[in-house]
């Protein structure tokens, strides 16, 4: 059969038409977490104050799940969902008897052992990822591939395993998605850098607001080379000048994109902008053309954590995970030879 050739002018209308359905929604949604009759405060620079502790903990997944079509629940539909998730962590709690099970996790069998929250995002998001429209990260097949032959390979090498596991570092943007527990960030300001201090892995980026040139391109590093500048009320960071040897995402809470290589041709856009006393949005653009066939995009929100105190993450000073994850496979893998 023939394919009949779409008009360009069709297309161009077609696509006029879902932004037209979708940007007002989009626009809805924000506006549940934006406040109108509250007034920024301000450093004495003049520039929005975002200093405080933030976080980020929720139950709303980093990518769209392949079978929801929304890009936004309504105000029931996460009521609803708030209350499964509570009701779904009381009843596993109430089980002690399964705590005990064989080939169960010891490590956090019970919800107060972990800090990964409860609730969907406050703007009704069905995923982190916002762009493109499907909620999910454009992944070349090669990084697909990678990432599934390190899961596969993992008890060979230390290399293969997570950089999180490692105790080295959760990159950039990955140190800012949330994890099963220390969801939490300070921001500290001053009048030419801004600190972002992040509780898991201790992660600080200290990012100089100024146009000076990046560092030499020959240099790469973990967290990359980051600068600064505002756009009225928004602060963006730009950063680059990564190697690749780090994940975009190493928590379990990534999804798909867990164990997903970077390139040193990285290249990440962040901006925050605060929406009320409660509140400030995160929006970040990564580009990255060796992994990923167009750019995308992640929104959330973050929300103040007042009173909440951050502790010292302390990995490589009692990590055996590492050692013992490699000598349980050769364990394993001299019990296979044996068996033969």
């Amino acid at each position: 059969m023939k394919a009949h050739a779409v008009s360009p002018l069709f297309t161009l209308a077609a696509a006029a038409l879902a932004l037209a359905l979708v940007a007002p929604s989009a626009s809805a949604q924000i506006e549940r977490v934006r406040d109108p009759n509250w007034t920024t405060p301000r450093t004495p620079d003049g520039h929005p104050d975002l200093q405080g502790i933030w976080g980020n903990k929720t139950i709303t997944p980093i990518e769209r799940r392949e079978s929801e079509t929304r890009a936004f629940l309504s105000n029931e539909e996460m009521a609803t969902l708030n209350q499964q998730r509570a009701d779904n962590e009381a009843a596993n709690d109430a089980r002690p008897a399964q705590r005990t099970e064989a080939g169960r996790n010891v490590g956090g069998y019970g919800s107060y052992w972990l800090d990964s929250g409860d609730t969907v995002l406050s703007t009704g998001q069905t995923s982190f990822v916002v762009d493109p429209p499907s909620g999910r990260a454009p992944v070349r097949q090669w990084a697909l591939d990678t990432k599934a032959w390190r899961l596969a390979n993992e008890g060979d090498h230390y290399e293969n395993m997570s950089v999180w596991d490692r105790c080295i570092s959760r990159g950039v943007p990955g140190s800012m998605l949330p994890a099963g527990y220390n969801n939490a960030y300070r921001i500290l300001q001053t009048v030419d850098h801004v600190a972002i201090f992040h509780e898991m892995i201790h992660d600080a980026r200290i990012i100089p607001l100024s146009d000076r040139p990046f560092i030499d391109d020959r240099i790469d590093q973990w967290m990359g080379d980051a600068r600064a500048h505002w756009e009225g009320e928004v602060l963006v960071v730009e950063t680059k000048g990564f190697h690749n040897r780090g994940w975009i995402a190493s928590s379990f809470a990534g999804g798909r994109l867990k164990g997903i290589p970077t390139s040193t041709a990285l290249h990440v856009v962040e901006r925050y902008e605060r929406v009320s006393e409660t509140t400030i949005m995160w929006d970040v653009t990564i580009t990255d053309p060796n992994v990923y066939t167009a750019p995308w995009k992640i929104s959330m929100p973050l929300t103040a954590e007042r009173g909440y105190q951050m502790f010292e993450y302390a990995c490589h000073e009692g990590n055996y995970a590492v050692p013992n994850a490699l000598s349980g496979q050769r364990y394993l893998d001299k019990a296979s030879t044996e068996g033969q």
